[in-house]
Formats: structure tokens, sequence, C-alpha cells
């Protein structure tokens, strides 16, 4: 396995002999159908009239996926900056076409001349009788504008007729979309202005009725199946959607709160609500991992945490004895990210994330990725796939060659004996905001992102297999706490995401969760892009910050 590793850390799309080496992913591979129920609904109707429904989105049994499109994986000339995929089919497509690129938003729009100084010099959008005016007449970024920024349910519901085409009950109340047939023949919502649709529907104060008929009710994005589903009592509902065609060429899962639990920000969210969110995780990587390794499952549909454990325990032990043999392992690393917030600029830019729906994406990694160009016969048939832990794993590598000391134990070290770089002993000097035996979430000492929180793997857990119960649950209680807090400071877009090791590492690497919130004047720029993060304060300061934060929510009762 050794090897392995050593290719990894030099990983790079630059051959020796002064080529380029590009990967091709053409995978197949089975899912198994983890769903307790299923929940076909009449989604809207077509232009006849006839209903479009779901059920294409709660397939019968397992899903198994024969050559699915090519993605092409291209590592980045050096390591730490990461790698490119390019999805095969959109790619080919546009080759054979001709490429259209630009940068500007797709529909600029204009506010027109003195368009916006005279519809906001009407100081109106509701008529005379208190209703909602006719506001199809004011510019398109005004519209945006209000899309994203009105709090006003009965404005944002009226505005939703003007980007879609909806279907009304006796009682005035949505109850589906309008659909129209797309390029692939198959049924699409009848959108007339996709940027608008989606800032309304994502609009914390629009009714939820209308977030249901437009974003939420399972199938109405489009046909991607359900393969799970969390309940807890009656107040958590989470679906669990399989996206098969992705730059994740071998399938990865998106878990969203549904159509009846509604959670638009994080001061709606329970600590329920993310052992939901992250249960789904482990099940889907438990059991996706056992069927690659062989392994015979005699549970679907939920498991109990029990249960969980015992299959992760299974998994883990196998991994360990093909280590020991030198036995290929087909999956050797999870990816696990979050997307918290969204926003729209009225300029038409989108600002941030795929829904303002919570939800959370996961998938598993394979350990290499076949050559298709820049390989001779019989050398370099096969790269190491990207996971974004290997720039860890070679860092430590390194700094264990140098030094003589495992990185961590001196980190763990640090922590515990951190002082301030002022000197002063009158101010906060712990980085740490909550810790138990399992985790720390702390502050690191040099931040990126003008507010970055991490949650770090305490006792050797460098990835969620190697995570028992007590640690998943310390886990999920961490990245509770840090998403609850940031939003109490105002945080409104905040990208998670995490840093785990490789099921074959041979080196001792802690799993880290990353939250990194967008502050609102530094969207990014040069110095964020050459790795050089600006601040203002000392990380001590936004610890004690953070905690008092914290504390407001009753999270370190």
């Amino acid at each position: 396995m050794a090897d392995a590793h050593i290719d990894r850390e030099l990983r790079s799309c630059v051959a020796p002999d002064g080529r380029f080496l590009a990967g091709r992913h053409d995978p197949s591979y089975h899912v198994l159908n983890h769903r307790l129920d299923d929940e076909i609904m009449v989604l809207g109707h077509d232009q006849d009239g006839r209903p479009v429904d779901n059920e294409v989105n709660f397939p019968e049994g397992d899903l198994f996926f024969d050559h699915t499109d090519p993605v092409f994986e291209i590592p980045n000339a050096f390591p730490f900056w990461g790698t490119t995929y390019i999805l095969g089919r959109v790619a080919l497509q546009a080759a054979e076409t001709g490429l259209r690129f630009s940068f500007l938003p797709k529909e600029e729009g204009s506010f027109g001349e003195n368009g916006l100084v005279s519809a906001l010099a009407a100081g109106q959008l509701r008529d005379e009788n208190g209703r909602p005016a006719d506001l199809s007449q004011l510019p398109r970024p005004l519209l945006l504008a209000i899309a994203q920024t009105c709090r006003d349910p009965e404005i944002l519901a009226a505005l939703c007729p003007l980007c879609c085409s909806m279907e009304f009950d006796e009682a005035g109340r949505p109850v589906g979309l309008r659909f129209r047939t797309g390029g692939s023949g198959r049924p699409c919502p009848d959108i007339r202005d996709r940027d608008l649709f989606e800032t309304l529907g994502n609009n914390p104060a629009l009714p939820d009725e209308y977030k249901r008929v437009m974003l939420l009710n399972p199938g109405v994005q489009g046909e991607n199946p359900i393969m799970g589903e969390y309940f807890f009592k009656d107040q958590v509902h989470i679906w669990e959607y399989l996206r098969s065609n992705s730059y994740i060429p071998w399938g990865h899962f998106a878990s969203n709160m549904a159509q009846d639990s509604i959670r638009y920000s994080a001061e709606e969210l329970t600590l329920e609500d993310i052992k939901g969110l992250r249960h789904l995780y482990y099940q889907r990587i438990y059991s996706k991992l056992a069927v690659s390794l062989g392994m015979a499952l005699y549970k679907r549909g939920l498991f109990t945490p029990d249960e969980l454990d015992r299959l992760r325990a299974r998994c883990l032990d196998e991994i360990r004895g093909r280590c020991r043999e030198g036995t290929e392992i087909p999956f050797t690393a999870t990816l696990w990210g979050w997307n918290y917030g969204y926003d729209f600029s009225p300029s038409g830019m989108r600002l941030h994330a795929s829904h303002q729906q919570i939800h959370q994406q996961f998938a598993l990694i394979p350990g290499r990725v076949e050559v298709v160009e820049g390989s001779s016969k019989g050398r370099m048939n096969t790269l190491p796939s990207y996971a974004v832990g290997d720039q860890v794993e070679a860092f430590l590598r390194r700094y264990l060659e140098v030094h003589g000391v495992e990185f961590f134990q001196a980190f763990f070290k640090a922590v515990e004996s951190n002082r301030r770089l002022d000197g002063r002993r009158d101010r906060p000097e712990s980085l740490v905001i909550f810790e138990d035996e399992n985790v720390l979430l702390m502050v690191p000492k040099a931040q990126r992102s003008q507010g970055e929180v991490q949650v770090v793997a305490k006792g050797g857990v460098g990835n969620i297999v190697e995570a028992d119960t007590g640690a998943r649950a310390s886990l999920d209680r961490a990245i509770f706490m840090a998403i609850k807090s940031l939003a109490a400071m105002g945080a409104k877009m905040v990208t998670c995401y995490e840093v785990s090791a490789r099921f074959d590492r041979e080196i001792d690497q802690a799993l880290i969760y990353c939250f990194l919130p967008r502050h609102p004047h530094s969207p990014g720029a040069f110095s964020e892009r050459q790795g050089r993060w600006i601040t203002g304060h000392f990380p001590e300061d936004y610890a004690e910050c953070f905690r008092k934060a914290a504390e407001s929510q009753g999270l370190l009762a």
C-alpha cells in the first residue's frame, strides 16, 4: 500500500516525460434501497391536462447502473490545488456544437431609464385597498431584489405567477405547477424566469404551501430517485436522493429536509434534524461500503444506531484485513459537504449554495481512476483519485519525516497550551469552544474566512468508519453547535466540509470538519486565491465571541 501513498503526494497532471495525464470514470454500481415507504403525489398537470406525479422518484427495490455518463478527472499540476472534473456527455456535446462561454449572468436585465427611480418613487407594492399591486411592470432587477429581500408573504406570493405557471384550488391556495414537455420529452415545470423562481422559492418568508409546490415536494426538482428516508416521531422527516450523473461519477447522495419538515434557517434547526441528516450519511456510507466489499446485508430500511454500529465494525474489520493482506479496497475515502444559505443579487449573480432548505451531500470515493490520456502500455494505467484529506496526509508524512513527531500529537498539545499573540493574560486565551472525550469544537489559530471554526475528532478517529456510536454522537452535537452559533452571530451563508483520512491510511490523521462563513464585505479576491486570509482580530477573541453565541442558544449549558 505504500506506493499508493507516495504517488498521492506527487499526484499531478504533468507526467515525468512531459505529457499531460487525465483519467476517465465509466462507473457501474449498485444502490441499496433503504426507503421506508412511498409518497406518491400529483405534482401538477401538463399542457393537455394530464396529471404529472412523482412515481419515478420511488423506484421498486435496488438500482443498478451500468456505465453511466462518463466523467473525466484531471489532477491539477500541483496536488494541493485539487482536481478538475469534466462532465463527459455535456463536454462532448459542447465540443460538437461549439462552446459558448461567458462570465456575465444569463440575463443581465436593466433598470431602464429611471426605471428603478420611478418604481421607488411610486412607493407602492400594494394598491389602494391594501392588496398586492400589479408587480409585472417592475424592472427585473427590482423583482429579483424583492424576491430575495422582501419578508412580506403576500407580496412574495403575488410574485410567483410572474415566474411560473401554477395551479390553485378553489380557495386560491397553490396545489401544483403547470408542466410542459421538455427537451428530453419528459414533463418539466413551466418556468418562465428560473432565477426569479428559485429566489422566491428560497425566501424563508414565502408561505410554506408555495415552497412545497415550487421546490420541496419530492420529484418537483427532477427525477432523482429517493433511496433512503429518516423519521423521528412527528418532528423530523428527511429524504435521501441519489444523484447518479454528477461530477462525482460513482454516485452521490443528498439528504434533504422533507416538505413536511421545512427548515430554511439554522434558527429552525434542531439537534434531532442534524442526527437524522447525519444518520443517513452514516447509513449510506456503511451499506454502500459493505456491498462494495462483497459483504452480505440482512437489513433494509432504516437502521437503528446499534445496527449501524455493528455494520460499521464489520466494514472496518474487513478493510483492515484487506490492508494487512495487501488486497485492493474499491472505495477508500468519504466526501461530505453542506452549503448553508442562499442569496441572489439583483444584478443576476448567484452568491451561494444550491437551495435554502437545509441539506447535506455525501459520497464514497474510489482509490484510483483509469488513465485514458497520456499513458503508455504497461505503465501508469491508473491515477490515484482526489480526496481533500490526501493533502493533509502528505503533510503529516513530511512533518513526521522532518520533526520526528506525529503532527496531531503536537497539535493537541499546542491547543491545550495556547497563548495569545499579544501576550495579554487578562483576555481569553483558549481556542476551544466545546470539548468532550471525542471531539473539539475550536477556532483554528490561523483562521480562514474571517470566522472559521473546526470540529476535530480525538482518539485516533480519522474517518466515519472509525467513529463508533459515541464518537458519531459527539460529532453530530458539535456540528449542530457550530452552525447554530454561527447563525446566532449573523452568518447567512456557510460552507461546511469534511476532511477525512483514507480507509487504508498508515499514519495518525484526525477527522476534521471545517465551517467557513462568508463575510459580507469579503467575497473573495486574489489574496484568498493565493491562500492569504486577512482578519482583524485575534482567534482567541473570536473564540470568546463564539462561546457567547453558543451560550445564548443554550448550547453550552
